[in-house]
């Protein structure tokens, strides 16, 4: 049965990292959104600007993913675990494909965000990177994360970030 794995945690958290990593060792189809928003959206500059991409971005890939669910195709959503919202998404792909799911919790502390983002900002990793992101816009940004919660209904896999 296909599965459709996302990650949760904070900017700068390791989800990428933790993505590419599940691509490899689970066969499965790794969609980064910062890789497609990099090179499809207009400069995003501020949080809205974020939010309008990602609608358009979503609207685009739902029905796509949900036929390949359906056909067997695995996938890693590097993004889309941050906010209950965003995992209302995740939960109506994998339903209406009557695929498996799994979140991928990485928690981590605000110190070692920051460090991870001013690393990306300074080595400007191709396909990732999109343009500095300031300690204001981490705070900003991480703001709005709300850890997954049992009553949720997730089946969860917790990772210490600092691993």
């Amino acid at each position: 049965m296909a599965t459709l794995h996302f990650i949760c945690g904070k900017a700068g958290a390791g989800k990428t990292t933790l993505a590419r990593r599940l691509g490899r060792e689970l066969s499965a189809v790794v969609i980064c959104e910062d890789e497609w928003l990099s090179r499809l959206a207009d400069p995003i500059a501020s949080l809205a600007d974020y939010l309008a991409a990602t609608a358009k971005l979503r609207s685009v890939l739902t029905p796509h993913v949900v036929d390949l669910l359906r056909l067997g195709v695995s996938f890693v959503f590097d993004f889309a675990g941050n906010t209950v919202r965003d995992r209302s998404w995740v939960r109506s792909l994998f339903e209406q494909a009557h695929a498996d799911h799994l979140l991928h919790y990485r928690e981590v502390d605000a110190d070692t965000c920051l460090a991870r983002v001013h690393e990306r900002n300074d080595t400007k990793p191709p396909g990732v990177f999109f343009g500095i992101v300031t300690d204001a816009q981490i705070e900003e940004v991480n703001r709005y994360f709300v850890p997954p919660a049992e009553d949720e209904g997730f089946t969860v896999a917790t990772y210490d970030a600092r691993a």
